[in-house]
């Protein structure tokens, strides 16, 4: 018997929640995983390449553990036919639930599906996986990052008109990374009137494959090639590509008088916004984000009930969605944000960012 959802809908409050019950076979269903075997998580990463995930996995080991949970972590080194041999790994190893973060959310729909004909339920972590019959998907709400970086690109510039424009340079991120086309969908919507009227104009636009910062660099070097110093904002959908963009303005030498956008809160990125190269980032709480992802994956494991607050169309199901919020960072609010929350040490955030 294949994996199944059963959705049970019902009202709380003024919002709907979705029950779902997530279980391998019938058996599982009703006798959920006891005794002296500990339940297997496989965590399938995309890459560790980024500080970003190595947090992720971190987190998620410890509140397994926590939970009386073991994980076995592989990393496919952002190839897709690795990731999908590592799936197949983690089938073989007979782990009880396998939460996958996608390099190319459409090719892992294969992982999918061995999961499932091995009567394996998964998860789509923080990347959702495309034309599968996918259990559930555990994310930021990734609209809204676009959303807030347009906002806080729309606010920076508050007298401008139609005829002065902000000349806007945006940068996407990958085109495998369904995300990508989220924040994407976030942006547009919050610069949809200022563009029709004029307030904004958009002078270049790429996108970033893998999320390379170097990727970001030439697409801003060819921006810059063309319009010169006439830029007044770079949206770039996360802190690599923020970095990379920064590097070409920092050889442009116009570091730090351009408005750059960002999201992760990394590092590096913070130290750039205290020393005035980076505007803005976006913190996602990735250890609470773990956290739950963790705690979901062992009810699943153990046949128990899930609720879910939302669900995402991946092009075959509406897939049941747990969603969190995710919070602007900039120079102003730097200390009671990522700071008061251990995210990054004020130490290290103070200190003069290494070159790139």
């Amino acid at each position: 018997m294949s994996v199944k959802s059963v959705l049970v809908v019902a009202s709380l409050a003024l919002s709907i929640i979705i029950g779902i019950v997530l279980r391998r076979d019938s058996d599982a269903a009703s006798t959920p995983v006891s005794g002296p075997r500990r339940i297997q998580i496989g965590l399938s990463l995309d890459t560790l390449k980024e500080a970003r995930w190595g947090r992720d996995r971190d987190a998620f080991k410890k509140r397994a553990q926590e939970l009386g949970a073991d994980v076995v972590v592989l990393s496919a080194n952002s190839d897709d036919n690795t990731q999908v041999k590592d799936v197949e790994s983690l089938i073989t190893s007979q782990v009880d639930v396998i939460v996958i973060v996608p390099h190319d959310g459409k090719a892992m729909a294969k992982a999918v599906g061995l999961a499932h004909a091995a009567n394996i339920p998964v998860m789509a972590y923080d990347r959702l996986i495309a034309d599968s019959d996918l259990d559930v998907y555990v994310t930021f709400d990734n609209r809204r990052v676009g959303a807030l970086q347009a906002e806080f690109v729309l606010g920076s510039f508050k007298d401008r008109t139609k005829d002065k424009p902000i000349k806007l340079v945006r940068i996407y991120g990958s085109k495998t990374d369904n995300n990508a086309f989220m924040f994407k969908e976030g942006q547009d919507s919050g610069l949809e009137k200022a563009i029709a009227a004029g307030i904004v104009q958009v002078v270049h636009e790429d996108w970033a494959d893998d999320w390379k910062p170097e990727v970001a660099k030439r697409i801003m070097n060819a921006a810059l090639t063309k319009h010169g110093r006439e830029i007044d904002a770079v949206l770039a959908s996360n802190d690599g590509t923020a970095g990379g963009a920064i590097q070409a303005l920092r050889e442009e030498g116009v570091a730090g008088k351009v408005i750059v956008t960002g999201q992760d809160a990394e590092l590096v990125a913070c130290q750039r916004i205290v020393g005035g190269e980076q505007s803005m980032t976006i913190y996602k709480p990735v250890e609470q984000l773990a956290k739950r992802a963790t705690e979901v994956a062992v009810a699943m494991a153990k046949g128990q009930p899930v609720i879910a607050n939302s669900s995402t169309n991946n092009g075959k199901i509406d897939v049941p969605s747990i969603f969190h919020d995710v919070v602007t960072v900039t120079r102003e609010n730097i200390d009671q944000t990522v700071i008061a929350d251990g995210f990054q040490p004020r130490e290290l955030v103070y200190k003069s960012a290494p070159a790139e």
